[in-house]
């Protein structure tokens, strides 16, 4: 279908606004041009208690905020890992959707602020949030949650770390993932892909933006084999916990997003696998400029609810 008519009007109203793409800044001019998302999404919601803490972790305290719904029982437990392509974004960007699936599937979510690169390259990110959620499992009891019902997600670098995540739990002794939130993630390392030739530009997740967030977290570094970097090309997609991945029909990453998907249902996993059609990369920090993508987040939550309860 042709590009939304709510996604259009964004893309316009930035262009008017002379945005530049990501790959032209300097790493402090892209994280400042981040918090403009911050006025393209809708009103927080409120939540029993939002909480901000550190925990520690490989290198350091890990910053994290977690949000409990309103009422006195025992959750199940959402690690939330915000997008951003390793270098961007940080928990006031994922703020008002962690509040959201926080209500709407009623349970307990904890929202990491992973190091970032450049400062931080690979594996630094993938290791907070493997930290954060061992740390999550254990402590779930004092966060008014129940650790066998825990789950990870993100959206795009974010989905990239929840899925790492998940192949290394599995592969590592756990601790045990009920579920996967993957949004348009991250999967692989490649940009020859049908949507990255159609989508490759004007759709602001660019292939010169993905080239520019890579470059800043491998730097010279070329993990071909690591499937904490490229979940993508594991050797093995069984025995995962079930999943829900979101794809975005104008996207460069639509097609790799869906791909892992398939890899692991064709393995016995099970996996729901939804595009949004119409819809940019992206539009989870975009829901006051793009109402239509709202059902993402009651897809996402319908999905999850489910896994979680108990």
């Amino acid at each position: 279908m042709p590009l939304h008519p709510e996604a259009q009007a964004l893309l316009e109203a930035m262009a008017a606004q002379g945005s530049p793409p990501f790959e032209s800044m300097t790493v402090p001019q892209a994280r400042l041009a981040t918090s403009a998302f911050l006025d393209l999404q809708p009103p927080a919601e409120e939540v029993g208690t939002v909480s901000d803490r550190a925990i520690p972790g490989p290198a350091g305290d890990i910053p994290v905020r977690i949000y409990v719904p309103h009422g006195q029982k025992t959750r199940g437990v959402l690690l939330y890992f915000h997008g951003g392509g390793w270098v961007i974004g940080d928990l006031e960007t994922v703020d008002r959707p962690c509040r959201s699936i926080a209500n709407a599937a009623d349970v307990v979510v904890v929202s990491v602020d992973y190091r970032l690169a450049p400062e931080h390259r690979q594996p630094a990110a993938f290791e907070d949030c493997y930290a954060a959620t061992q740390w999550v499992a254990e402590h779930a009891e004092e966060l008014g949650a129940d650790a066998s019902r825990l789950a990870v997600g993100g959206d795009s670098a974010g989905g990239h770390l929840a899925a790492a995540v998940s192949l290394h739990a599995r592969d590592h002794g756990g601790p045990a993932i009920a579920f996967q939130l993957l949004i348009y993630p991250v999967t692989d390392f490649a940009f020859t892909t049908p949507s990255h030739s159609e989508n490759g530009e004007g759709y602001l997740l660019q292939r010169a933006t993905m080239q520019w967030f890579w470059a800043h977290y491998l730097g010279a570094t070329d993990p071909e084999k690591d499937q904490t970097v490229f979940p993508a090309r594991a050797t093995d997609f069984g025995n995962l916990p079930p999943a829900f991945v979101a794809t975005a029909e104008f996207d460069p990453l639509r097609d790799e997003g869906e791909a892992y998907a398939e890899s692991m249902r064709a393995a016995g996993v099970s996996v729901t696998s939804t595009r949004y059609d119409g819809m940019i990369h992206g539009f989870l920090w975009t829901l006051g400029a793009t109402p239509s993508g709202a059902r993402l987040v009651d897809d996402a939550v319908a999905a999850l609810r489910p896994a979680l309860e108990g």
